[in-house]
Formats: C-alpha cells, sequence, structure tokens
C-alpha cells in the first residue's frame, strides 16, 4: 500500500507546482483538496486512507475527536512553527508525528501596509468609481507623514510596521503587556505608557499581538470607543483579539474613519458574513502569509518533512519538550 499525503486547503491549486515534489516519486502519492472541509465528519472520511496530511497555517482543527477517527494518520504538516489547533496531546497518543516549516514574517508586515494606505487613500472606493462610471475623487486621503501610528505589540512583526511608518514620517507608539522602554527605544519607537493612552491618541492603530488568553477580546466595546473619529484600525494578527460585534458597530455607527482585517472568526467567511458588507470596513481573505516564497518554503518543507520521516528522523517536530509545548 502506497504512503499517501493529503494537502488540506490548496484553494489556488499551487501547493504542487510551487515546490519540487519529485524527491517522493514512486514513493509518496500526494493529493491536494482545493475545497475547505467545514464538517469534522466529512473531513474523517476524506483523510481516513490518507498517512500524511499537509494543513495550512490553523485553518483546520485537529482536536482529539478527529484525530482518533484517523487511525492510518501518521504524520501531520503544518505550515508554520506553532500551531494552537492541533491537539498535540491526541496526536502523541495516537502516535502522531507533528511536524511544521518555517515561515516568513515579511508578508504579512508588507500587508499591513497594503492595507493601511488602501485604508488611508480610500483605494477601493475611488478604483470601483472609476472603474464603473461612478464619480471623479469621491473621497479625501489621510495623511500618514506626522500622524500617529500606534501597534500593539512590537514582537518580529510590529517592529518591522514601525520602521516603515518612521520612514514615513509618521510618529510610532506601542504598547503591550509585555513591553518595556529598553525594547521600544531598540525600535525607535516611543513606549505607551498604557493601552488607553495608545488607542485614545492613535490616528492608526496596528494589531501585532498573538492570540492567548490575555489578548482575546483586548480590544473590545470600551477600548473601541476609545478610537478618534478620524482613526483607523487595521488588523493582520488574529480575529478574537478584537470584539468583531463592537468593531462591527463601530463601522456601522460611523464612530471610526476604518477598518481593515485580514482575519476573520470564520475562515473561509460565510457567504452571509457581515464582513462582507459592512460600511467603511477593508477586508481580505487572510492574505497575510499568501505569497509565492512562502508558499515555496511551506511546502518545499513539507516536502523535506516527509522525506525525513520516511527515513525516520522527523524533522522540525512541534508538540515536544523541545519546541515548548
Amino acid at each position: 500500500m502506497p504512503f499517501r499525503c493529503a494537502v488540506l486547503d490548496d484553494f489556488q491549486s499551487v501547493a504542487t507546482t510551487v515546490a519540487d515534489w519529485s524527491p517522493l516519486d514512486g514513493r509518496v502519492e500526494v493529493v491536494s483538496f482545493t475545497e475547505h472541509f467545514t464538517d469534522e465528519g466529512e473531513l474523517a472520511d476524506a483523510l481516513a486512507e490518507f498517512d500524511c496530511v499537509v494543513t495550512l497555517r490553523e485553518r483546520v482543527p485537529f482536536p482529539a475527536s478527529l484525530l482518533d477517527r484517523l487511525p492510518r494518520l501518521k504524520l501531520l504538516i503544518a505550515s508554520g512553527m506553532r500551531n494552537t489547533v492541533i491537539d498535540h496531546a491526541a496526536a502523541r497518543a495516537n502516535g502522531v508525528t507533528v511536524c511544521g516549516t518555517e515561515s516568513s514574517s515579511t508578508p504579512p508586515v508588507e500587508l499591513t501596509w497594503a492595507l493601511l494606505l488602501g485604508l488611508a487613500r480610500g483605494l477601493v472606493e475611488e478604483s470601483n468609481a472609476l472603474r464603473g462610471g461612478g464619480p471623479w475623487q469621491s473621497t479625501l486621503g489621510a495623511d500618514l507623514h506626522g500622524r500617529r501610528l500606534g501597534l500593539l505589540g512590537l514582537g518580529k512583526i510590529g517592529s518591522r510596521v514601525a520602521r516603515v511608518g518612521l520612514a514615513f514620517g509618521m510618529q510610532v507608539c506601542a504598547w503591550s503587556q509585555n513591553l518595556d522602554k529598553e525594547r521600544a527605544d531598540e525600535v525607535g519607537v516611543r513606549l505607551a505608557g498604557s493601552k488607553e493612552e495608545l488607542l485614545a491618541g492613535s490616528d492608526f492603530v496596528s494589531v501585532h499581538l498573538a492570540l492567548s488568553d490575555r489578548t482575546r477580546g483586548l480590544l473590545g466595546p470600551a477600548e473601541i470607543a476609545l478610537l478618534k473619529p478620524t482613526a483607523y484600525l487595521v488588523n493582520t494578527s488574529r480575529a478574537a483579539i478584537v470584539d468583531q460585534d463592537a468593531l462591527l458597530s463601530a463601522l456601522h455607527r460611523g464612530r471610526i474613519a476604518g477598518a481593515a482585517v485580514d482575519v476573520h472568526d470564520s475562515e473561509p467567511l460565510p457567504a452571509d458574513h457581515p464582513f462582507r458588507t459592512a460600511p467603511r470596513l477593508l477586508a481580505t481573505p487572510h492574505l497575510g502569509y499568501v505569497t509565492r516564497a512562502n508558499y515555496e518554503r511551506y511546502y518545499g518543507q513539507a516536502v523535506e518533512n516527509i522525506e525525513a520521516f520516511l527515513k525516520g528522523s522527523p524533522l522540525r517536530e512541534l508538540g515536544t519538550k523541545r519546541d515548548g509545548s
């Protein structure tokens, strides 16, 4: 029986072409799925005859209830070196090795600025109007130079976003629960005295925090109410950090100038989701990591992981003491 590998959520049908899978020829049968599975039972049925699964980011949860239904599964590969929706204890109990791949922070930094600039200059509205015979110039762009950019989080991604803001001539400040002045000084930004100060004083706020018990719902109704009516909010991190109902309310009421989101509480976004029709919202389908270079890395290293597993020496294992899980 051949070793079979399933590639999930290959939306663009590129997983087997952006990387060289030829080292597995004759040993591994690769099948990619372009449609997302929303039902665990359907997913379990689809994966029942596979020895290996390659999953994209944290798109598909692998709880114990699913892993228990996949007795043939021996190798689970996640893109990235951190995955919070895989039950690592259940994987170990079922004899499943979990491996990851490297992931670049450059694409989400670049997308953050694409969204922020798109908001500031009304690019979607102006482009749609021009192509649809609408008014010539209907928006008044927001300036970046001299304005304040507030960053929630100053880690690998946040610090690079900060440096771009400084290059635009913005006043950049940052806050997080663990951020200190030494780190802020290292990046060249001001440490905000509190989350509330950052929100109330910023013209643009961008979220760059990992999702945890401390950050879930960090921006709720009270926090969003602190934003200026002329302020813009950008979230390319995790949807659950921002209260979605509170954000929608602020957008519909015109309480803030606008928001841009690349992350959602349900992905892919359902056809009737209110984010699809909300005013003052620039929304993208979780494109933060979706670039050719990142996909070459994800799937190229997935091939390496499969090769190493077949040789009995797994690479980049997750859910072990070595990776802190």
